[in-house]
């Protein structure tokens, strides 16, 4: 998981290439201008028991040839699009579980095939333990100026519940390693919520983090997803969660990360001035999107299509010529709103009360309970709104 983790579980719509409409079973529509880039690699050292993302353990007979796919399908997508990235996201699985040449080859892929003149972010989610001087250098040299580091906890024995495979020192280094490289724009991810975790202990990761000096913090509470080992123990009654004490999690985080200068632009994301995801805004205002990888999704207009979530197949179908896509759907100006509210909501913009004008009585309710503030014709989360965003939310939705 890391900063940009909401977005690859994002429903998004677009166009499918003319190579790919056979499988995915509709003709190419929309084509137009893509500003905005998405890549799933899925390769993990260890799997994390709570990881609902598509990720596989790292094969390495079959990573140059997955490179090579990845490739491909860009190459594809350019002949039908018009791509001229404003932001890429690289994400997981842990894209640099990949080695140094493979990296150097597929992110050179990427500048041989696209016009990077317009580029203004690459982000690349890192793992302590999968960093080096020699990659960071690399990575730095390229063109990759934001790095998203999944530290997820500076406490041993925390790490070791979540089945991370690095430890707290493994952390620290990396951190500095990505420093010592020149990269001046680091994303730190942090959850809490986790299974015997206390206030005092997630007050004391906030403070080591907060004393790095990171650019961007993410911070997620722990949700029990489908399809992962957590939620299976949950199902047992083995983990519990416990809403109330999440909620004191959540206004810790609040309360340290503001009082330090970090901008809550977004319930589970902080940056300081000017530090803000571009990318990850991309997502929350809407934008169109090309997703590269297995199980990636895009988004073009009212189309949204997702890749295979096999990496295996995904490889063999794109280098010979044939779709990669799953799965399609169009989309309705109803369900765009309804995303759109979602996802606004969330971050300081708010949502503008014309949106809202047929939810008069939902909107009231949520203003009296003071979760809901109205200001310069938005509608805003009170502080006390957003440790309960989602549900406010699905009131409208």
């Amino acid at each position: 998981m890391s900063d940009g983790a909401n977005h690859k579980s994002l429903t998004s719509g677009a166009a499918v290439p003319a190579a790919f409409s056979s499988t995915a079973g509709d003709a190419p529509a929309d084509t137009g201008l893509i500003r905005h880039i998405y890549v799933h690699i899925p390769f993990c050292a260890r799997i994390c028991p709570y990881c609902a993302f598509y990720k596989d353990l790292m094969d390495r007979s079959q990573t140059q040839r997955f490179c090579e796919a990845m490739l491909c399908e860009l190459e594809e997508s350019t002949s039908v699009f018009d791509v001229v990235p404003k932001t890429i996201y690289f994400g997981g699985g842990t894209p640099t579980a990949l080695s140094t040449s493979q990296l150097e080859f597929l992110l050179g892929g990427f500048h041989q095939r696209l016009d990077l003149s317009a580029l203004e972010e690459w982000t690349i989610e890192a793992n302590p333990g999968s960093v080096s001087a020699r990659k960071a250098a690399l990575l730095c040299k390229l063109g990759v100026n934001r790095i998203s580091l999944g530290v997820q906890s500076w406490d041993n024995a925390l790490l070791k519940i979540l089945g991370r495979e690095h430890n707290a020192e493994q952390a620290e280094q990396s951190f500095h390693i990505l420093r010592e490289a020149g990269c001046s724009n680091i994303n730190v991810d942090l959850m809490f919520g986790l299974p015997g975790q206390t206030v005092q202990q997630w007050q004391q990761i906030l403070e080591k983090t907060v004393s790095l000096r990171p650019d961007h913090i993410s911070a997620y509470c722990l949700t029990y997803e489908e399809d992962t080992e957590f939620f299976l123990r949950q199902s047992r009654g083995e983990l519990k969660t416990n809403p109330d004490t999440d909620a004191d999690f959540f206004d810790v985080g609040m309360s340290i990360l503001e009082e330090a200068g970090y901008e809550h632009y977004e319930i589970s994301n902080y940056a300081r001035p000017g530090f803000s995801s571009v990318h990850n805004r991309v997502y929350w205002s809407g934008e169109d999107y090309l997703g590269v990888g297995p199980s990636a999704f895009s988004t073009v207009g009212m189309r949204r299509w997702q890749n295979l979530a096999d990496y295996r197949a995904y490889a063999d179908r794109t280098l010979l010529g044939q779709s990669p896509v799953a799965a399609t759907e169009h989309l309705t100006t109803e369900m765009k709103r309804a995303e759109r509210i979602a996802l606004s909501l969330r971050t300081q913009a708010g949502i503008s009360t014309m949106e809202l004008q047929q939810f008069a009585r939902e909107t009231d309710e949520f203003i009296m309970l003071g979760l809901l503030r109205e200001s310069n014709g938005k509608f805003l989360l009170t502080q006390k709104g957003k440790s309960l965003a989602d549900s406010v939310a699905a009131a409208f939705v």
